[in-house]
């Protein structure tokens, strides 16, 4: 990496040479246009805090990658990233997997290792606090919930969630067909559980034969699979008022985009729901936000963590859908950067539509890691650098970075010596979180769950009464309460409802290409 020859310096690095091969990156990262500052550039050991490595504002809708090893600074690194964009006035989506990214609304406190950090790499550091908005998934914790329907969510997620085999999601898809067609609302479990139990009913056995290709034993292991996720108490994650994703894309008043914090901790134990809830927010942006093509800046970027969650043991048509959403997302000017340890978590067709790349450090102490490690330094475009030698000897707060330039093509590999946030890095203390949650004009919105009549209370709203007793007196045993299914076996309303095809009611739902409902706004 050493470099003999040397060239007066391009920038405000102050006096002396800069070795050739930093001039020759540091020229990939000249940008003419708004862009945002990453860090300073490493060569040859020292830092060169005259050469910013930097990112063009309009190229972060071309998705990227923050990995690395645990401790290494990826955390730091989004919070560094979503300061930066909201400064821009682009909005930001944060899942915080370990309840740390609360800080990013107030100011940061100097310190000594943020007065070096800054003096290294140049920068005017100045404590600086952001617009944040807080949730949190289905109520679980100190945020805004946020909460979906079943029908919105659709049968692809929740088969995701429920760990169903290839049949088994084809036969939740006709379900979820016939609950659409006979204008049956799912908006929480209950809903779902009362329409399979119908049709794995005797009664019920009659509309099964009208879906095709569904058995009684599949909707069966459905019905059991439902039960299970309920007593795991899941059941505040789906319901009313659902989240509107368009609440994401606003902006502060004084122009800065706004941070949305999804705080996770609360659900850490349920890793499959949580990845699987970020991509339901990813699919209804999708699918709502108009085309937009090439613009200045972002409409929003959503950094997604922990996302090897989300692709273990994921169907082929599960992958298959992901990758159309992430290539074709940023044309309606939202960017994707998956967060995780390693390159090798994203699948390739995913990888391969990635522009931007924020690699830390790696480990190499078994055979797995040194595997790991070589397919990672295959990902990279050529370099001037060791990248293996590199990538394992790399400090916390360090980087390789390489972006997309302003004409497309991708920048000199640089490791980087990364700015400090200026915000607050830590969480913000429980009472001052519930402060600004209260305080948020969401609130009001979300906050109070809705139980409104739907599936499961028009499925039972016509079962027949008991007779009143004639006269006081011994009598025969009070009977128990008619269990779910004997209740939806009962309802004269099912039949009804089931036979009401062609109304504005029971038209099917337009689905998406990952079997979400179309948002009507």
């Amino acid at each position: 990496m050493s470099d003999s020859e040397t060239v007066p310096p391009a920038g405000p690095e102050g006096a002396g040479a800069r070795p050739a091969g930093a001039q020759k990156i540091a020229s990939g990262y000249a940008f003419t246009g708004p862009a945002l500052d990453l860090g300073a550039l490493l060569w040859d050991g020292a830092c060169h805090p005259g050469v910013s490595v930097r990112v063009p504002l309009p190229v972060l809708n071309r998705h990227g990658l923050v990995a690395g090893a645990t401790g290494t600074g990826k955390t730091k690194t989004l919070q560094l990233i979503a300061e930066r964009l909201s400064a821009q006035g682009v909005p930001v989506f944060l899942a915080d997997v370990k309840g740390d990214l609360s800080g990013i609304a107030r100011p940061g406190r100097p310190d000594d290792r943020v007065r070096k950090r800054s003096g290294e790499v140049g920068q005017e550091w100045t404590p600086a606090g952001f617009p944040a908005e807080f949730l949190a998934l289905g109520g679980l914790g100190h945020g805004i919930p946020v909460r979906a329907t079943i029908t919105s969510f659709g049968p692809v997620l929740l088969a995701k969630v429920l760990q169903l085999n290839h049949t088994q999601e084809q036969s939740l898809g006709l379900i979820f067909h016939y609950a659409d067609t006979k204008g049956l609302e799912l908006v929480d479990l209950k809903d779902l559980r009362a329409v399979v139990a119908f049709l794995t009913s005797d009664e019920g056995r009659t509309e099964l034969r009208t879906i095709g290709g569904l058995s009684g034993a599949t909707a069966g292991v459905i019905l059991r699979s439902l039960t299970a996720l309920e007593a795991q108490g899941a059941a505040d994650f789906f319901g009313e008022p659902e989240f509107d994703t368009a609440d994401l894309l606003r902006t502060a008043p004084d122009g800065r985009g706004i941070v949305s914090v999804l705080e996770l901790p609360a659900v850490q134990d349920k890793p499959l729901l949580f990845s699987t809830f970020l991509m339901w927010l990813l699919a209804d942006l999708f699918h709502d936000l108009p085309e937009i093509g090439d613009a200045d800046k972002p409409r929003l970027v959503f950094f997604f963590d922990e996302a090897h969650l989300l692709f273990h043991d994921a169907s082929r048509a599960f992958l298959d859908s992901i990758t159309q959403t992430v290539r074709l997302i940023r044309s309606k000017g939202v960017g994707v950067f998956f967060v995780t340890q390693t390159p090798k978590d994203v699948p390739g067709d995913v990888l391969a539509q990635l522009g931007n790349r924020v690699q830390h450090a790696l480990r190499a102490f078994t055979p797995d890691d040194h595997k790991a490690l070589r397919a990672t330094v295959q990902t990279f475009p050529k370099s001037a650098y060791d990248l293996e030698e590199l990538l394992t000897g790399l400090g916390t707060g360090e980087a390789v970075v390489t972006v997309l330039g302003e004409t497309g093509a991708p920048t000199p590999v640089a490791a980087t010596r990364l700015r400090a946030p200026e915000s607050l890095m830590g969480p913000v203390d429980a009472a001052a979180l519930d402060e600004a949650v209260r305080a948020s004009p969401l609130h009001e919105r979300y906050a109070q769950a809705v139980d409104r009549e739907s599936a499961y209370e028009r499925l039972g709203a016509a079962r027949p009464q008991e007779p009143a007793a004639a006269a006081p007196g011994p009598g025969p045993a009070p009977r128990e309460e008619p269990s779910l299914v004997e209740q939806v076996v009962a309802s004269g309303m099912f039949r009804s409802l089931a036979r009401s095809v062609g109304t504005q009611l029971g038209r099917e739902i337009t689905r998406s290409l990952f079997g979400t409902a179309r948002r009507r706004r």
